[in-house]
């Protein structure tokens, strides 16, 4: 583990609500973490008197320290906006605390796009990896959660780039859950390995040749299952499976609520099972697991989810520090060394414009919100 206390730059006038959950959660993440630091970047009167409302302790106060950054890039603006009009953003300050090494991650909860694309531009990608990925968590029914990753970073993907995101999950997942030999599988059609096209087919071949704890394929239901830690696939699929699992979620949490409101007698059992409810929420709270790591970049990023509460931007920064605690950028780069080997990955390879671009619309949403679940 990294013995140097832990920094983290915070992006505090990113997401939907801005300093009202990034400074709060900063708080309470120093109040649990001594040993951690944050800098809160953005604007330095708004966060002096958001400070003054929350009166956090003399202590803690010495271990945030404000960065002053003039702009912050909107949810909906478009990427150039972000690259090229606002030089002075608390996005960009953010990252450029990491890339000075003020800090050692990156936290915010603003437009995926901007910073998936600020990211690449001023960090770079890890040599050795073409293109990074976006890899989260999804509550599964063992109580835990599955890696899930590319989820909407790279659209299209060669059966090497599939290895790169596996190596990278594998490292991912020993970081956050201290596993030693995480069990990777490959996002396919079905378990038989003629099943998938080439791309997938060449993927599991190179898999199988490596040395990571590859099961072989699985299916889209294992990610609820937890058949697995990590689940690979391009960012195409994974992101249609994000957002399928979303709009379940959704449809599930609306209809008990509309069941539950129908009458009087629905409304009584909804009160008898409100214990019920209540346990189902905690296991499926999708805030214990916020925080996606853009990773394959020389830095830690996390990405919280844009309307983030305290609870889960505070998750966010906790996984950001255990990847640091973990050293999570240099367990991936001992993995590349096989990467290359077995898939003869040009990592001078350029990526493209359009896998840049992509970004903007991943991970709208959480993949579980069936905690939202409420009785009338």
């Amino acid at each position: 583990m990294d013995a140097r206390p832990i920094t983290i730059a915070v992006d505090g006038m990113g997401g939907d609500y801005g300093l009202p959950v990034t400074l709060p959660s900063t708080i309470q993440f120093l109040s649990q973490k001594p040993e951690a630091r944050c800098l809160l970047v953005g604007d330095e009167g708004a966060i002096r008197s958001a400070i003054a409302e929350q009166k956090p302790d003399a202590a803690l106060l010495s271990r945030l320290e404000i960065v002053h950054a003039s702009e912050a890039v909107g949810m909906d603006e478009p990427i150039a906006v972000a690259m090229r009009g606002k030089k002075d953003s608390s996005m960009r300050r953010s990252l450029e605390c990491l890339l000075d090494g003020r800090a050692q991650a990156c936290v915010s909860a603003g437009n995926t796009g901007a910073l998936m694309a600020l990211s690449r531009m001023l960090l770079k990608t890890m040599e050795g990896i073409d293109r990074p990925a976006i890899a989260a968590q999804i509550p599964n029914v063992r109580g835990g959660a599955t890696m899930v990753l590319d989820l909407g970073a790279n659209v299209d993907c060669s059966a090497e780039h599939l290895l790169q995101f596996a190596m990278m999950g594998a490292a991912l997942s020993s970081a956050l859950d201290q596993s030693r030999r995480p069990s990777i599988g490959l996002l396919n059609i079905g378990e038989e390995m003629i099943k998938g096209n080439d791309v997938v087919k060449q993927a599991g071949e190179l898999l199988r040749s490596s040395s990571l704890n590859f099961v072989g394929n699985v299916e889209g239901k294992d990610i609820f299952s937890g058949t697995v830690d990590v689940v690979v696939c391009d960012g195409f699929v994974g992101n249609v499976a994000l957002k399928t699992s979303e709009g379940l979620a959704s449809m599930l949490s609306q209809t008990l609520r509309e069941e539950y409101g129908r009458g009087p007698m629905s409304k009584l059992a909804a009160l008898v099972s409100m214990p019920v409810i209540r346990r189902i929420r905690r296991r499926m709270d999708h805030r214990r697991y916020n925080g996606a790591s853009l990773i394959g970049l020389r830095g830690i990023v996390f990405k919280s989810h844009g309307s983030a509460d305290d609870m889960a931007f505070q998750a966010a920064l906790a996984r950001a520090a255990d990847a640091v605690e973990h050293r999570l950028i240099d367990q991936i780069a001992q993995t590349l060394p096989e990467a290359r080997a077995l898939g003869h990955v040009n990592s001078a390879a350029a990526p493209s414009a359009d896998a840049q671009a992509h970004a903007a619309s991943i991970m709208p949403g959480s993949a579980l919100a069936i905690g939202q679940v409420q009785s009338h």
